[in-house]
């Protein structure tokens, strides 16, 4: 089966000595995915876009809700939730919630990360949206948002469906939302051992790496006889946070194994440079109540060959005759980012702040100024 790093990386590894496009890993699983967190570039893919079923790592989009709901004001950690008959119900992997009982928001979100509890997941989707039924229509339309072409849930905690599926490539950009978006959850996702109800319940997480693997952050594993053995498996070492997505295993060690591989030669290969200028440029602006605007890069962050960031260089190009009004966002100008002779990328300069265009009392008010002081 033929590995392979996508053709548009090309452009962006040109420091590297070996081509990016040649590289061949010992993953054994049906499909595999590795992304870069900060600028969501892949780096690895195999079968990326099959249609597979993703079992509990179903709930990586079951947390992005919950933490989307408590950013909103929604929902807090310590709201208490009162758990239904539904939740209760659930098989599989589970925390043995019981009708009626009462647990917060925090301890929910604990049982999931670190225990991949079916029936938390269920309270937490119920709290969320009322009924699982619409939750899941959020899920999907989540899903859209993010660019998920390949996904189609069927409830939040990924227990066998027929029809429920995703994509090693929509699984990344799931899981990539989650942490970019919400990193107050590795404080969970990172937990080996812990209990919840008190301490009289314990935890242990089923992702191995947070034990076992150097800079392991998270992020959620699964597995079922239809799925196989799954995870999406987060890192992060030297500044740098990667994702490595792993689908249809055949045994449990084997998802680790072949997360590991994919999250060594990530870290082996690649560094996160920041291209942020040393000084920000100012742009005149002609008949602008302000007389300049600074132009600030939109990512100071740039994905490069590893031991390759301490040799890059910088050009900026600004635009001229740049007229009032301008818009904040507004292009004003250009980062081009070199190594040696090869142009790595070009990132645009927006403006910091909006700036209007001179009535003729501010233009008046200017010439008399500079009549006065000269």
């Amino acid at each position: 089966m033929k590995k392979r790093i996508p053709a548009l990386l090309l452009a962006l590894l040109v420091c590297l000595p070996l081509p990016a496009y040649a590289v061949e890993l010992p993953v054994q699983a049906k499909a595999t995915l590795l992304m870069e967190k900060e600028t969501g570039q892949v780096l690895f893919a195999q079968n990326e876009h099959e249609k597979l079923e993703p079992a509990s790592v179903t709930k990586i989009m079951t947390l992005l809700l919950t933490m989307e709901a408590i950013e909103r004001g929604e929902l807090h950690y310590e709201d208490m939730v009162t758990v239904s008959a539904n939740a209760a119900s659930m098989g599989g992997s589970q925390v043995y919630l019981s009708e009626g009982e009462q647990i917060t928001v925090e301890e929910l979100l604990k049982a999931v990360c670190v225990a991949s509890g079916n029936d938390a997941a269920v309270a937490l989707a119920e709290e969320v949206s009322g009924v699982t039924e619409l939750f899941v229509q959020q899920m999907n339309n989540r899903a859209k948002e993010l660019g998920m072409a390949d996904t189609c849930f069927l409830n939040p905690t990924g227990l066998p469906a027929e029809g429920h599926v995703t994509s090693a490539y929509d699984i990344a950009l799931m899981s990539r939302e989650l942490i970019l978006k919400h990193p107050d959850l590795r404080r969970f996702t990172t937990i080996w051992m812990d209990t919840i109800r008190n301490g009289s319940f314990s935890l242990s997480n089923t992702n191995k790496l947070i034990r076992f693997y150097d800079g392991a952050t998270g992020l959620k594993t699964g597995s079922t006889d239809a799925a196989g053995y799954c995870i999406s498996a987060t890192a992060e070492r030297g500044g740098m946070e990667l994702i490595a997505v792993v689908l249809g295993g055949e045994t449990s060690q084997q998802r680790f194994e072949d997360a590991k591989t994919l999250l060594n030669y990530g870290f082996s290969t690649y560094a996160l440079a920041d291209v942020t200028p040393a000084e920000i440029p100012s742009v005149p602006v002609k008949l602008g109540r302000d007389a300049s605007v600074e132009a600030m890069p939109e990512s100071c962050k740039l994905l490069v060959g590893k031991g390759q960031a301490g040799s890059l260089s910088q050009t900026i190009t600004l635009q001229e005759d740049l007229a009032a009004p301008v818009e904040k966002g507004q292009t004003v100008g250009t980062l081009t980012v070199r190594c040696g002779d090869a142009t790595l990328t070009e990132l645009p300069l927006t403006a910091s702040q909006p700036v209007e265009r001179m009535t003729w009392g501010d233009l008046f008010l200017r010439l008399l100024g500079c009549a006065i002081f000269g």
